[in-house]
């Protein structure tokens, strides 16, 4: 997340205003509920999660101990676990 100067964008009021609440604080304004976006929207992160958590549960139905699985798949055996609690 990068940030943004007020003085480059806000009016002088409207900075004098912020400052009585929050002076020299670092303030998070957060989106406009119609332009917020779900996590991984932005990228194919959740595919590739999907596909590997996929490889997890294929690799353990062929006989892979959850701490093998951990090993190669650089996770904890409580990720794993978890992995293969899910449907």
């Amino acid at each position: 997340m990068g940030y943004i100067k007020a003085e480059d964008i806000l009016p002088e009021e409207v900075i004098s205003l912020i400052q009585e609440y929050v002076d020299g604080e670092t303030l998070y304004i957060p989106r406009k509920a119609a332009n917020r976006h779900s996590w991984g929207d932005s990228t194919n992160y959740r595919a590739e999660l999907r596909e590997r958590n996929f490889r997890i549960h294929r690799d353990h139905a062929a006989g892979m101990a959850v701490s093998e699985l951990a090993r190669r798949y650089y996770l904890s055996e409580k990720s794993i676990r978890r992995i293969l609690k899910q449907k």
